[in-house]
């Protein structure tokens, strides 16, 4: 293997799922980008789905669309957020696409009428895709997390592809850590090492050995217990990394950093250890996470609030906003199929702003509706992004435009009034998978108005998952009572952001500013949101 070859390194899990191996992956790759070198990292899920396009957010969280308009895992916003860089379809795999793939090859007789089989064509192909992003030269670290739970049938071929791969690459490009849980039995006071034994011992059973064990635990562990798990795991002591329940997942690069795991990793793959890691700036968001010298309340309205997986990319743009403006922003749940106008006072009055969130289908939507009349007519900052601009626009329709059923064909296809309607292109699209306008997409922002200059620039680009937009039949009845286009698309005229001219803050954007957000770079629209919701506050409500 050539010496300027990509590192490869492979995130497993044991005992149980949801132990973070997302976030361990995202603050690993943090410490060794903050040592200077060029990491990025991938996720290989091992559900049939082709992509997390059309699963139900309470089944599998959000779904996090990337640059290029991959529909991916929610795991990827974390790298996004951690790293300050863009993933792309190559970042995120499923055992579907996998599976899609073979099978489309065998049809166009690329297998010369062989048996194809789980070995060596699913594991060949699982190997191609975890090696792409290593190729080229673009990346010195590539970081792969394989979903699921060591000893699940489903992830069975992923370790075997992985093992394989232990051979071909060599130990000096290739690594292995393995995420597992010390428990914590309250009635004994004691942590319990076994299940991490059994964990590793099911891995060996499947002919690979981690070369570094990191432990979730809520307490910390002392010597003898690392001695113990490096005895029977059959890893160096140093090599036993504890991994203790933090106040935030922002917390956990720093919590690694004092375990050594980043030296311990470089010495491992043999590469220089030339410079200590620069987080000043992680340093700092911390800081002003952590002191916050504001306190204020802000609304979340949505249909899947009961998951806060749902919103993950929302809740985490508030957390850097809030740094950012040095406050802290508690969101308050708000679940819109309980919303009316008999109640809206009561849940939204002593808010300081109000979001309503991104969603599908026609459950909640009146009471999305109610809560922005409520915030339009009592000047509480307004933020809708996607479907929440939507129902700004049927709302405004209705109370201000005496649109009586103006609503969007997606919910009333008899609508006498659509003025949000299905795109032209999606009309004739029966799939549901993949076919959404998605990705990135120009935007260009008309001057004199509260978008620009936030943005402070006329030409920006932001991530899109829709089917439907504004039905610019209706634009000028909305321009003539207050309500105007704050920014179109230029190639195609498509409405992307509209706002209110008489109000503090009234935002609606088509597109999904939270998936862009960055712990280093928290998104522009959330952050002047966060200080329009501390004036609103501080000037009396």
């Amino acid at each position: 293997m050539k010496n300027n070859q990509a590192r490869y390194i492979f995130v497993t899990g044991g005992v149980t799922s949801s132990l973070g191996k997302g976030i361990f992956s995202a603050s690993l790759a943090k410490l060794l980008q903050a040592r200077g070198f060029k990491v990025t990292i991938q996720k290989f899920d091992p559900y049939i789905n082709v992509d997390p396009g059309t699963l139900n957010p309470y089944e599998h969280g959000e779904c996090y669309v990337t640059e290029d308009g991959a529909e991916t895992d929610l795991d990827l916003g974390h790298y996004e957020r951690y790293l300050g860089i863009e993933t792309s379809q190559a970042n995120n795999v499923t055992t579907g696409a996998v599976y899609q793939t073979v099978i489309n090859r065998e049809r166009a007789g690329d297998y010369l009428g062989k048996t194809v089989q789980v070995i060596p064509h699913i594991t060949d192909e699982i190997q191609r895709r975890m090696l792409v992003l290593g190729e080229g030269g673009k990346f010195d670290i590539v970081i792969t997390e394989v979903g699921g739970t060591v000893g699940d049938i489903e992830s069975l071929p992923y370790i075997e592809a992985v093992r394989q791969l232990k051979w071909k690459l060599g130990e000096k490009y290739f690594l292995n850590i393995h995420l597992t849980l010390i428990p914590f039995l309250a009635s004994a006071h004691e942590l319990k090492t076994k299940p991490t034994q059994h964990s590793v011992k099911m891995l060996l059973e499947s002919g690979l050995q981690p070369d570094i064990l990191v432990c979730r635990t809520e307490h910390h562990l002392n010597k003898e217990l690392r001695r113990k798990l490096a005895l029977f795991c059959n890893v160096n002591v140093n090599a036993v990394i504890e991994a203790i329940d933090a106040e935030s997942i922002y917390d956990v690069p720093l919590n690694l950093l004092k375990e050594d795991l980043d030296e311990i990793v470089l010495s491992k793959l043999k590469l220089p250890k030339s410079s200590e890691p620069d987080l000043t700036t992680w340093k700092n968001f911390l800081s002003r996470l952590k002191n916050p010298t504001e306190f204020v309340q802000i609304g979340l309205v949505g249909k899947y609030v009961e998951l806060q997986d749902a919103y993950k990319s929302i809740l985490e743009s508030f957390i850097h906003a809030g740094a950012a403006n040095e406050c802290k922003v508690k969101v308050v749940s708000l679940q819109s199929d309980f919303i009316d106008a008999n109640n809206v006072a009561d849940k939204l009055g002593e808010l300081d702003g109000v979001l309503v969130a991104p969603g599908f289908g026609d459950r909640g939507i009146e009471g999305k509706i109610a809560a922005i009349k409520y915030v339009r007519e009592n000047n509480i900052p307004f933020f809708g992004i996607c479907l929440g601009m939507q129902c700004a626009v049927v709302e405004f329709a209705r109370n201000i435009l005496k649109m009586k059923d103006a609503h969007s064909t997606e919910m009333n296809i008899k609508t006498k009034h659509p003025v949000i309607d299905m795109m032209e292109e999606q009309k004739s699209i029966t799939a549901k998978g993949g076919t959404m306008r998605l990705g990135s997409y120009d935007c260009r922002l008309f001057k004199k108005t509260k978008t620009f200059d936030i943005y402070k620039s006329q030409l920006i680009t932001e991530r899109h998952r829709h089917r439907y937009e504004f039905n610019n039949k209706y634009l000028k009845d909305f321009e003539s009572k207050g309500m105007s286009a704050a920014g179109i698309n230029p190639q195609q005229n498509l409405v992307e952001i509209m706002e209110l001219k008489d109000h503090p803050f009234f935002i609606g954007v088509q597109f999904h500013p939270e998936l862009k957000s960055k712990v280093e770079k928290p998104h522009p629209l959330f952050v002047a949101f966060v200080k329009a919701a501390m004036e609103y506050k501080n000037e009396g409500k």
